[in-house]
């Protein structure tokens, strides 16, 4: 109900961001899968979701470890959101400088939105848009 919830969420605030609710993650990140399994998706055809929401910290603690280690592909994070002020976080291991400035991006970010009376999200999508 989480994911779902969140999902309507995003789509109402934003709607030319591409969001889908529940499915597993393998069908979510697979075009393939995707298109054969759920063609009625709001994400078939796109080539895949590039953002995961997990329900809870557990089960996006695992994922995020096994994709960064497995994947091979750069991961940033976690970033904690919700709470009343921003809080960003360096795992322990990450000593490589490029992890210090992806999070301090981030902060800027988060920071910049604050000052601008927006969420880190909105505040994202409209430097997509540039």
């Amino acid at each position: 109900d989480k994911v779902r919830r969140a999902a309507e969420i995003v789509q109402n605030r934003s709607k030319d961001i591409l969001v889908d609710g529940e499915m597993q993650a393998d069908t979510a990140v697979s075009p393939s899968i995707l298109n054969e399994l759920y063609p009625f998706s709001r994400l078939a055809g796109s080539g895949g979701a590039n953002v995961l929401i997990f329900p809870n910290l557990e089960t996006s603690n695992v994922a995020y470890k096994l994709l960064k280690q497995l994947g091979g592909a750069e991961a940033v994070g976690p970033i904690l959101m919700g709470l009343r002020k921003p809080v960003h976080l360096l795992q322990i291991g990450d000593n490589d400088e490029i992890d210090v400035v992806y999070m301090t991006s981030i902060a800027v970010m988060d920071a910049q939105a604050e000052q601008d009376g927006m969420v880190m999200p909105e505040k994202l999508l409209e430097m997509i848009k540039r």
